[in-house]
C-alpha cells in the first residue's frame, strides 16, 4: 500500500529531521529530484520557465533552475511574489538564469519546452490569484508540459479539491516525504499528472490513510485452495430486490456469484427470485446457513425494513448494508458489518448536505464509521473505506464508465462474497471496490454492471497468477 500523509504529519516529520540534522536542510536533495525529472522530460538543451513563490517551494524551484542551467538548459525565472528565497535566487543568478516579470513569463510560453511550477507547496490554499491564475490557464491553452514541485499550485494538499478550482495542471508532479490526498483523490488528482514520490529521508509515523495497489488485491483476495469446498469458500445470503426494483436482486446476486461465492442463498423479492433462478441456476433459494448477508439493494419503501435488519444482524454474521437498508439502521451496527453509501446516502445518515460530504469525504466517512461502529465504504469516483478506528483506505480507481445505475448493487454482492469468505469489513470493502474498478479498466467502455461482473473471473484469474508468482 502507498501511504498518504497530511500536511501536519509532513511538517512534524520535517521538524524531526531538522532536529536530528542541525544546520542542514532538505532543499538541495528536493531540488535535485526536480531537476533530474525535468531533464528526463525535455533533455539538457531545453528552454525552461521556472515560476516560483516566496517560500521553500520557491526555493526548491530556484535551486532546480540553477541545476538545469548548469546542465545546459536555457532557464528563465519568474517570482510571483514580492520576496524571494534569497539563497535560491543567488544560486540561480550565478548559474546564468534570466529573470522575467509576469508579462514576459506569459509571452515566453510559446517557446518554452517546460514550465516548472514552484509557486505554492503543502501550505498553499485552494485556488490561485491573478496573475498566477492567468498564467496557469495560459499554460493549459498553449499545451506546454508542466512539472509541479510537491503538488500543483492551487491545490490544497489535504483536500480532494473542487471541479472549479483554478490550479496548474501538471504533466508530472514530484512530491516529497509521502503522497498527499490531493494526488490520489478526485477531482484534485486530475490536475497532478504522473506523480513521482521522491525520498528525502523523512520518517512519518502513525499514518492513518492508505491507497490500495494491485499487489494488495492479489495478496488479500481469498483464492480457493485444493482443500476448499463450497462452505469453506463462504455462503452468501441475499435479501435484495423488490417487486418494483427486481433488477437490484439480480445484480447483487450476479456480483456475488462472479466474484467467487461458494454458495448463494437468495431470500429476496419473489420477482427478483424468478429472474435470478432463470439466469443463475446454481443459486439456491430460501433460508439456511450463511456466513454473510447482503441487505437493502432495491428494497424501495419497505415497512418491515427495520425488523428485517435487526433479525439478520441478530444472527451474528457480518452483513453488507446497502441502499435502502441504510434508511433504517439501528443506532449501533455490529463491527463486522460494512455500510456502502454513496455521497447522498451518507449525507442523509449524517444529517448534512451532499455538497458538504463531497467537499470532505474522508471526514464524513470517518464520522459515520465512528457513529455507527461499523466500516463504511463511501462510493464514488474515488472510493474510501473508513473504519471506526479512523483509518481510511482508498480503493483502486476505475474508469468513469462505471458511474451508472446498478453498479452499487453489483458491488454489494461482491463485498458479500468477501465477507462470507472470512475477510474483515475493511478488506471486503477495499477489495470489492477495487476488483470492480479493475474489471472496468480491463474492458473500458459503457458496459453495464452485469456485463462487467461476467468478466470478473478473467481478472481474478490473472490476479491469482500474480499471487502464485509472488509466493514462488
Amino acid at each position: 500500500m502507498r501511504a498518504i500523509a497530511t500536511v501536519q504529519q509532513i511538517r512534524d516529520a520535517e521538524q524531526a529531521w531538522f532536529d536530528a540534522h542541525p544546520g542542514e536542510d532538505l532543499m538541495a536533495e528536493a531540488s535535485a529530484h526536480v531537476a533530474s525529472t525535468a531533464l528526463q522530460m525535455v533533455g539538457d538543451h531545453a528552454r525552461v520557465l521556472v515560476v516560483v513563490g516566496t517560500g521553500n517551494n520557491g526555493g526548491d524551484g530556484l535551486f532546480a533552475a540553477r541545476d538545469l542551467a548548469n546542465a545546459g538548459c536555457d532557464v528563465a525565472v519568474w517570482c510571483t511574489g514580492s520576496r524571494w528565497h534569497e539563497a535560491g535566487r543567488a544560486a540561480a543568478e550565478a548559474a546564468g538564469c534570466v529573470f522575467a516579470d509576469a508579462r514576459e513569463a506569459v509571452e515566453g510560453l510559446a517557446e518554452a519546452s517546460l514550465v516548472i511550477d514552484a509557486v505554492l507547496g503543502i501550505g498553499g490554499r485552494a485556488g490561485l490569484r491573478e496573475p498566477v491564475a492567468e498564467f496557469a490557464r495560459a499554460c493549459a491553452d498553449v499545451g506546454v508540459p508542466v512539472l509541479s514541485v510537491d503538488l500543483p499550485s492551487g491545490l490544497a494538499a489535504d483536500s480532494v479539491g473542487a471541479r472549479d478550482t483554478i490550479s496548474f495542471r501538471a504533466t508530472r508532479t514530484v512530491t516529497f516525504g509521502a503522497l498527499k490526498l490531493c494526488q490520489l483523490a478526485n477531482p484534485a488528482r486530475q490536475a497532478c499528472g504522473l506523480v513521482k514520490l521522491a525520498p528525502i529521508g523523512l520518517q512519518i509515523p502513525s499514518l492513518r490513510m492508505w491507497a490500495t495497489e494491485l499487489v494488495d488485491i492479489a495478496a488479500h483476495w481469498p483464492f480457493p485452495g485444493v482443500d476448499s469446498d463450497k462452505y469453506s469458500r463462504g455462503v452468501v445470503g441475499l435479501d435484495t430486490g423488490s417487486e418494483r426494483y427486481p433488477g437490484a436482486g439480480v445484480l447483487s446476486t450476479t456480483g456475488a456469484l462472479f466474484s467467487g461465492a461458494g454458495m448463494i442463498r437468495f431470500c429476496g423479492a419473489r420477482r427478483s427470485a424468478e429472474l435470478v433462478g432463470a439466469a443463475m441456476p446454481s443459486v439456491t433459494f430460501g433460508p439456511g446457513r450463511v456466513e454473510a448477508w447482503v441487505l437493502g439493494c432495491g428494497w424501495g419503501e419497505r415497512d418491515d425494513a427495520a425488523s428485517v435488519i435487526a433479525e439478520r444482524l441478530a444472527a451474528g454474521v457480518p452483513a453488507v448494508l446497502d441502499a435502502d437498508a441504510l434508511r433504517d439502521l439501528p443506532d449501533t451496527v455490529p463491527g463486522n458489518c460494512l455500510l456502502t453509501p454513496h455521497a447522498g446516502e451518507l449525507a442523509r445518515l449524517l444529517g448534512r448536505d451532499r455538497a458538504e460530504v463531497e467537499a470532505d469525504p474522508v471526514a464524513a466517512a470517518r464520522t459515520a464509521a465512528a457513529r455507527y461502529g461499523a466500516t463504511v465504504l463511501l462510493k464514488g469516483s474515488t472510493q474510501y473505506v473508513a473504519e471506526p478506528s479512523g483509518r481510511v483506505t482508498l480503493a483502486v480507481e476505475g474508469p468513469a464508465w462505471t458511474a451508472q445505475a446498478g453498479s452499487g448493487d453489483t458491488l454489494a454482492g461482491i463485498c458479500g462474497t468477501l465477507l462470507a469468505a472470512g475477510l474483515s469489513a475493511r478488506w471486503a470493502g477495499v477489495l470489492g471496490a477495487s476488483i470492480q474498478a479493475l474489471t472496468a479498466a480491463a474492458k473500458p467502455g459503457p458496459y453495464p454492471p452485469d456485463a462487467l461482473a461476467h468478466r470478473m473471473p478473467g481478472v481474478l484469474a490473472k490476479l491469482a497468477g500474480r499471487a502464485a508468482g509472488a509466493r514462488d
